[in-house]
């Protein structure tokens, strides 16, 4: 720019060639980008050529590794604002001022598949935040899983091994539904919680805005004086809680493999910044003690019933990341990023979490493998079950890179107690121990309470989802296996399963603690938790020339003014031709616009063209699905044939719809029920 001053002394800037110049990295200025440097015009290039060389450079060099678990994530920044401070329970300088505006950025991710995978997957969700107080950076580095599925940190390699795609044969990608994933978690019972939430609908959310997210872990909150408290975390979504069904998002990864990105991007930049409430369990050592769970296992919830969650404040997420490689992929949580007024627990699961992210973090950077490379090689055999990463010379061969596991021979290596290391006595202290305290060792309990506060569709759901994992195991031994430790939480759930898998009810694994009975807890049920509008939701609205265009135009205001999101789906590009004559624009055609998209959909067809319209397989896919996934349903007279042509000779049903001329209101309404499943 050049600066140069008017008559009347105000300065002006104006843009120089220089301004517009393409330059290398270091800023020289680039005369040709079109050529390379070359000895003659067909001579062979030449080495000299630094401004090919830092361009080829610098391109060869764009990937950094992906992360090896959460590599598909999604990033947001908004802000947090605090309603209620609590100087009394923490110094930490976000808590002290109401009103004050704390800048986050949060990034959401399915934790199983790679960047390339789909968003739907059956997994749980990361939902990681980033605060940046006056007093440092604060990562609350959570899940949209309130527990985890192991107690400590040391097994989960084994974890992340047993569901990742199996070493010999490189699959299967973004999926639980296999014989490595569940004969690890067949063999640590301590799995079974946070398994019953994940074959929930909890698995597979309609949206990130309508997921809760959850610390995970039992942190402290430190006062000025240094007295302390036990706190959880929660993250309470004000657009409420809401699911797919594993048909829906099996055909929504297949027509939209991005749908949670772009949902996200587009509530963001339409209007409709998705909100989250921060809420806290504040509990003191006396209750820590008398609480029927350590508060430390990481696989246990602590009712909301025995400890109210308090809201603090809230999140708004209104900004999506300018670039998507320089904020969300090169973003690095830690765990162990705290400031004053917090600190950690001896959470054995939180404590690995500390070092193995700034280890993760580095290693995105460098590599791991130095042990591979001559000078650095013990000189004695090695067996383990570390794999991969920049020049891995060994590899486990084989099935098997976690265990427990039960491939006999093939196996691979086993601890051994007789000569492995065992830390040495400290001066004064009691020596160090792997021991697992004895109140971890109910693993049956809380997953009982999971599956009994559920509504019986979604109990359905989770048989359905147990049924088709397990389905997808070669061995029926490890089937049994699971149907075993399901024996344990729910006999019906149990009998349901192994009848759908044709498996003879094996008998109940010996649990280490015999379960109790819980009572219900409805916070943990999506059913029971969901919205009660259709606000932020999205109407499929089905319109064909000759539409009745007061009755579009209805729908189109109620759903509007519902705060809903309305997608006209149109037989051609470039819309319909109401009966009105006005021409409608439309965002999809009937062969690019399936219903699984939509939240509620709704045929507006005249009646001299409906037979002609029902033979469309488009159509005829669209009200399948809506009928079979229980959505609400519209019809105009002129829908009736493409009903009968789908066998529904009856549309009247539950959350079946006619609408006439003013009927767009009383629709409308109806979508707020979501889902009909009594049909």
């Amino acid at each position: 720019m050049k600066t140069t001053k008017g008559a009347g002394g105000e300065t002006h800037q104006q843009t120089t060639d220089r301004d517009r110049t393409m330059t290398s990295a270091q800023g020289v200025p680039m005369s040709d980008d079109q050529n390379s440097l070359r000895a003659g015009a067909r001579g062979p290039g030449l080495l000299e050529d630094q401004m090919m060389r830092d361009k080829i450079f610098h391109f060869d060099h764009e990937r950094i590794p992906e992360r090896v678990v959460h590599a598909r994530g999604f990033g947001a920044k908004g802000y947090f604002e605090l309603t209620d401070p609590i100087p009394d329970l923490s110094c930490a300088d976000i808590f002290q001022r109401k009103g004050e505006k704390t800048d986050v950025f949060v990034r959401f991710s399915t934790v199983a598949g790679n960047k390339g995978s789909f968003d739907l997957a059956r997994d749980t969700r990361g939902f990681a935040v980033k605060f940046y107080t006056k007093e440092g950076n604060w990562d609350l580095v959570g899940n949209n899983i309130p527990v985890f599925f192991i107690q400590d940190a040391i097994k989960f390699p084994d974890l992340i091994h047993s569901v990742k795609p199996a070493p010999d044969r490189g699959f299967p990608q973004a999926q639980s539904a296999h014989d490595n994933f569940w004969d690890f978690i067949s063999l640590m019972p301590e799995s079974m919680h946070h398994t019953m939430w994940a074959m929930s609908d909890r698995g597979i959310p309609r949206s990130f805005r309508t997921m809760e997210g959850f610390g995970v872990h039992t942190f402290r909150l430190v006062d000025a004086e240094g007295n302390w408290s036990f706190v959880k975390f929660h993250w309470k979504p004000r657009q409420g809680l809401q699911s797919v069904v594993w048909n829906e998002a099996l055909k929504i990864n297949g027509a939209d493999p991005d749908y949670h990105r772009r949902d996200m991007w587009r509530a963001m930049t339409e209007g409709q910044p998705p909100i989250w409430d921060l809420g806290i369990q504040v509990f003191d050592q006396d209750f820590a003690d008398r609480f029927d769970f350590d508060v430390l296992d990481a696989t246990k919830i602590i009712p909301e019933e025995e400890v109210p969650v308090r809201i603090i404040g809230h999140m708004v997420l209104d900004t999506p990341v300018d670039n998507f490689f320089q904020e969300t992929e090169q973003v690095a949580f830690c765990t162990q990023n705290i400031v004053r007024g917090l600190d950690f627990t001896e959470d054995p699961l939180l404590q690995g979490r500390n070092f193995s992210y700034l280890d993760t973090q580095t290693k995105r950077l460098g590599g791991p493998n130095f042990t591979h490379i001559p000078v650095n090689a013990p000189r004695c055999p090695m067996h383990h079950f570390q794999q991969d990463g920049h020049m891995a010379m060994h590899n486990p061969s084989g099935r098997a890179n976690y265990e427990p596991n039960s491939w006999g021979e093939d196996g691979g290596p086993r601890e051994n107690p007789e000569i492995g290391y065992r830390s040495a006595r400290k001066d004064g202290t009691e020596a160090p121990v792997r021991l697992r305290a004895e109140s971890f060792a109910d693993h049956y309990s809380q997953p009982r309470q999971f599956y009994i506060s559920q509504t019986e569709v979604e109990q359905m759901h989770i048989a359905d989802a147990f049924t088709f994992e397990l389905s997808k195991c070669e061995r029926e031994d490890i089937r049994a296996r699971v149907v075993s430790h399901l024996r344990n939480i729910d006999e019906g759930l149990a009998e349901t399963v192994a009848g759908n898998l044709g498996l003879e009810m094996p008998e109940a694994a010996e649990p280490t603690v015999a379960p109790r009975d819980l009572k219900p807890s409805d916070p943990l049920s999506i059913f029971k938790n969901g919205p009660d509008s259709f606000a932020g939701r999205v109407l499929g609205l089905y319109v064909a020339d000759g539409a009745d265009q007061g009755l579009v135009e209805a729908l189109q205001d109620a759903g509007e003014a519902e705060g809903a999101f309305v997608t006209v789906i149109a037989e051609k590009v470039g819309g319909a031709t109401l009966s009105g004559g006005r021409e409608l624009a439309g965002q999809e055609t009937f062969a690019g616009g399936p219903s699984i998209l939509y939240d509620a959909v709704a045929f507006v067809f005249p009646e001299d063209d409906g037979d002609r319209l029902a033979g469309l397989k488009p159509l005829a896919d669209a009200l399948s699905d809506a009928w079979a996934h229980g959505k609400v349903i519209g019809y105009t007279a002129g829908a009736k044939p493409l009903f009968d042509g789908v066998g529904l000779a009856e549309p009247d049903g539950p959350g079946a719809v006619a609408l006439g001329s003013t009927d767009a209101q009383g629709f409308i309404t109806e979508c707020r029920a979501l889902r009909h499943w009594n049909r």
